[in-house]
């Protein structure tokens, strides 16, 4: 039998018939081939947790809805959905994430293990969350954590609206496309914040390069050395309430103005 963190007391769920059992494989492997197939490189992290949401909820049996949820890189307190295949689960996470801090998802990212609840309504885990999500007629949620390197990075959240809709064979399934989704979710996480530590670079050189110029131009008008030109700029940009590079912009821009109307141009 899987290991999981079931709903107490809950009767464990028929096992599906050998027929079923083929045609969830052929759909898990459909999903984890896709999975696979994406290229981090060709797609921005939306988009790849967006894609890799989609297969999840082809592959998984007796789903409805899946979302994605994640633990951003610079706070592993605040939950974020990061990716959803229908409204109604989008509603469900805000619920569980933003208003009441209490759910599968929730428990799922603090425990580590998968989550199961078969009658949301009645699961005393989460006595607000479940009555409220009952009330959209959702019973079943299945939330399997995202795990890489020991740590985990966000979970694959699964909601049905019929009741026991997950036991140990969805477990299983939904583990399997878990453990080779949170390398390909892991992946676009790093993509994402190297593409944005390359961004700030680029704009810090931008930055100092026009500021650079800045202090060139003033020590050319004024004959100052460089630290009392970087101490002018300083004070242009306090007394205006402007950004330094702002300030700095201004200066070169009008130098350069200065300089086509001297040539004529």
């Amino acid at each position: 039998m899987a290991d999981f963190d079931a709903q107490p007391g809950r009767a464990p769920q028929t096992d599906p018939s050998v027929a079923q059992r083929e045609a969830d494989e052929v759909d898990l492997r459909a999903g984890l081939a896709g999975v696979a197939s994406l290229v981090a490189g060709a797609r921005s992290a939306a988009h790849m947790v967006g894609a890799v949401a989609e297969f999840a909820a082809h592959a998984l049996p007796g789903v409805d809805g899946v979302s994605i949820a994640l633990l951003p890189t610079d706070d592993h307190t605040k939950i974020q959905t990061f990716a959803a295949t229908a409204d109604f689960v989008t509603e469900i996470d805000r619920i569980q994430y933003e208003k009441l801090h209490e759910g599968p998802c929730v428990t799922s990212m603090q425990s580590g293990r998968v989550t199961v609840s078969g009658s949301l309504g009645s699961d005393a885990r989460w006595p607000r969350f479940g009555g409220a999500v009952a009330r959209m007629a959702v019973h079943s949620a299945l939330s399997l954590p995202l795990v890489v390197d020991d740590h985990v990075i966000g979970a694959i959240n699964s909601y049905a609206f019929a009741r026991d809709a997950f036991g140990d064979h969805a477990v299983e399934m939904g583990s399997r496309f878990a453990a080779s989704a949170a390398v390909s979710v892991y992946n676009a996480q790093l993509l994402a914040s190297a593409r944005e530590r390359t961004e700030r670079l680029h704009r810090a050189l931008g930055s100092r390069a026009v500021v650079d110029q800045a202090i060139g131009i003033i020590r050319s008008r004024t004959g100052v050395s460089a630290d009392e030109a970087f101490d002018r700029l300083k004070r242009l940009s306090q007394a205006d309430n402007t950004k330094l590079v702002a300030i700095a912009h201004q200066l070169v821009d009008e130098a350069v103005r200065r300089a086509r109307a001297r040539k004529g141009t």
